[in-house]
């Protein structure tokens, strides 16, 4: 894959060294997810062609789908124009979501815009 060491070292991590990744389908063009990197899940995301995020809740890098085997294969990357976001469009092998979903996004709908409004 190759890389722009130049756009990698460009990124606006913030005060906790962390940059939300928005993971979407790059066959569907659904929002799967929204995971967060740090510098290193980056690289070794680049390196291994597959997703590695920082868990905050477990304070530890997590490959997607090592133990599920559901793992994303990683079309691209890009950053948004503040360079303080991400969008990693992937092929996903198997669900995103831990409880077996499609997409993070299928559990409730908060806002829907009504026919002519």
């Amino acid at each position: 894959m190759p890389v722009d060491k130049t756009a990698v070292e460009s990124i606006a991590y913030n005060s906790d060294g962390l940059v939300p990744a928005i993971v979407q389908s790059s066959i569907t063009g659904r929002v799967l997810m929204l995971a967060w990197m740090n510098h290193e899940s980056l690289l070794l995301s680049l390196e291994k062609g597959e997703t590695v995020f920082w868990s905050r809740s477990r304070q530890e890098l997590w490959h997607k789908g090592a133990t599920s085997g559901n793992t994303q294969e990683i079309v691209s990357i890009e950053a948004d124009c503040d360079a303080d976001t991400l969008l990693i469009k992937v092929k996903e092998n198997g669900p995103a979501c831990h409880t077996d979903s499609e997409s993070c996004f299928d559990v409730s709908t908060l806002y829907i815009e009504q026919e002519g409004e």
